[in-house]
């Protein structure tokens, strides 16, 4: 038990020993909040008023009030024998305000109940600067999740073809097509250069890809001769796979650069075109061997009828793998290199049905680590382009979105002759538009692209989060006479009376478990919405709780303690949306 918690009610100890879900020191675990504490400390105040309830299962059902209330307690839920307006009476009639709740009121069936504000200001502020400043891992783990410590995960996501551009598209994670090697190498032939190559690969290669593909649709022994390459790319035929390699290992290189922009890191760069014949053949053999696939007009297939997947296509007729041929020596692949204990595909939910049959397939393989697979899908953007309309890259998205951040904040030049870099700044402005109108609506739903609402400072934005962070680190610069702030111990937290500080308090309490319920559901709009709901708190709270000009020094340390810890949390949040938080801007 840590010092903090010791000071309040000793049955607390006992109440933590009996539940494993929530950690017996509070204030130093990363993944329960203060929160848990206070939801166990309700449960057993309405233990005490009804004996035939355990703490364990009163937590389970200890929720977020609404209308002003912090936590709710809806009886009929424990399925108790008696009218629940009845056991209402009982727990209040038992409860006594204590260090940890501050009142108790009976609406019907609901209990609703207010934590003290004192306790919760001191725990919560406390350990969000414990859980930034002091860990073992010298990096901030306030909200951080290590449930999955010990296991293996495999995530497959953005995958751009090589020769294509980064498109904005990618943003979503696409990982659908082929890298359409057989088609290039055709071009290459007749309009590629070394020169060119080398100079920008990704440029040169999309540029061959464009005029071999406007020669496709005139003549068709175009994609005749690219299948062939292919085929002979499948076969290991080393003068087809030269070429490849050279444009695989500069695409990757320039990539590479796109993706660090994009604060976006991977363990490994590799592909579907990766996928050796070998583990491809391995898998149609057992496939064969467990009297899976039929042939129809020299096509290899699986029918997946029965489960209303239709038949699914492994081999055409031409000898040639197909994603999903491919997909399943992939996994197989992976599997033998990695042995994961899940593997997750982030790919649009237009390839929801090849996933379902992919999946399907190496269930019917027998295969123990099949069902260890998930499909995170996600909606598709609508309306990309530049301003002018063209069609878009990401390079060019990042350019334009830059060049229009750049000239807003040219507007002030005092501020900007303050700032370091302006440009690196600007784009990372920019780049934060770009994702959080990405991220703001749920993975599944289609979004419009939209140039004003991407790139405002006001509003829902990328960019007014990035205000807000910068907004609160420049507390200090303009506050030195309050700094350096006393230890977290000598802080009077009980100063921040206002209600407008208890918001922010409350919300920054709630960050660990956001971080769960995003996790639980693969969804980063729920960390977004977090975000928002916190600066606007925020925001609101400018004009009421003043620290420049509060005459009472005290009182005006509380409030920056409070207002940085704000910002750690921001800045917490904004990490995991793979967004670089700044200090200036």
């Amino acid at each position: 038990m840590s010092e903090e918690t010791a000071k309040f009610s000793p049955s607390l100890t006992t109440l933590l020993s009996k539940l494993p879900q929530v950690p017996h020191v509070a204030g130093t675990e990363p993944e329960r909040g203060v929160l848990d504490l206070f939801r166990i400390a309700i449960a057993q105040v309405i233990v005490d008023g009804i004996p035939s309830l355990t703490v364990e299962q009163v937590y389970a059902g200890v929720d977020f009030g609404k209308k002003g209330n912090d936590f709710t307690v809806a009886l009929p839920r424990f399925k108790l024998k008696g009218k629940p307006d009845a056991f209402a009476k009982q727990v209040l009639e038992k409860f006594q305000p204590n260090e940890w709740i501050e009142s108790a009121v009976s609406e019907g069936i609901f209990l609703h109940f207010q934590v003290r504000t004192n306790t919760l200001n001191r725990l919560v502020l406390n350990q969000i600067h414990d859980l930034t400043y002091n860990t073992a891992s010298k990096e901030p783990e306030y909200g951080i999740n290590t449930s999955g410590k010990g296991k293996k995960v495999v995530i497959e996501y953005s995958a751009p073809n090589i020769a294509k551009s980064f498109h904005v598209g990618h943003l979503r994670s696409t990982i659908i097509g082929a890298f359409l090697f057989g088609l290039i190498a055709v071009g290459f032939e007749k309009y590629g250069s070394k020169e060119e190559l080398e100079k920008d690969a990704i440029k040169h290669l999309f540029d061959v890809y464009v005029k071999i593909n406007k020669d496709a649709e005139t003549d068709p022994n175009v994609k005749v001769e690219a299948a062939k390459f292919f085929k002979r790319m499948e076969d290991g035929d080393e003068s087809a796979l030269s070429n490849w390699r050279v444009w695989r290992e500069l695409s990757i290189k320039k990539y590479a650069e796109e993706y660090d922009r994009l604060n976006v890191h991977f363990d490994e760069y590799l592909g579907e075109s990766l996928v050796g014949k070998e583990w491809q053949d391995k898998a149609i053999d057992r496939l064969n061997e467990m009297n899976l696939i039929e042939d129809h007009d020299g096509m290899k297939l699986v029918n997946l009828e029965q489960w209303n997947m239709g038949k699914a296509v492994l081999r055409k007729k031409d000898g040639t793998s197909i994603y999903l041929t491919r997909d399943i020596g992939g996994a197989i692949e992976r599997y033998e290199k990695y042995k994961f204990d899940k593997m997750v595909y982030v790919v649009s939910a237009q390839q929801d049905l090849h996933l379902a049959q992919f999946f399907k397939i190496l269930k019917l393989m027998e295969f123990p680590w099949a069902d260890k697979l998930e499909h995170i899908n996600y909606g598709l953007v609508t309306g990309m382009s530049t301003r002018k309309g063209t069609v878009v890259f990401l390079n060019e998205i990042i350019k334009e979105a830059t060049s229009v951040i750049y000239e807003k904040m040219s507007e002030n030049a005092e501020k900007l002759a303050q700032i370091e870099d302006p440009q690196y700044v600007a784009q990372e402005v920019g780049i934060s538009g770009i994702k959080i109108q990405d991220m703001s609506a749920k993975r599944i739903n289609n979004y419009a692209f939209n140039w004003q609402r991407m790139l405002s400072f006001e509003g829902d934005t990328g960019p007014y989060l990035q205000y807000q962070h910068a907004r609160l680190s420049s507390i200090e610069r303009k506050n030195p006479e309050l700094l350096p702030l006393p230890s977290p111990e000598e802080i009077n937290t009980d100063l921040l009376t206002e209600p407008a500080a208890r918001e922010i308090i409350f919300h920054l309490a709630t960050y660990p478990g956001v971080v769960r319920n995003s996790m639980e559901k693969s969804e980063p709009s729920t960390i977004v919405h977090f975000a928002f709901k916190l600066t606007h708190a925020i925001s609101s709270a400018w004009e009421y709780v003043l620290v420049k000009g509060e005459p009472d020094l005290e009182k005006a340390r509380a409030r920056m303690f409070m207002f940085l810890r704000a910002r750690d949390v921001l800045a917490a949040a904004m990490r995991l949306l793979t967004i670089r938080p700044l200090e200036r801007m």
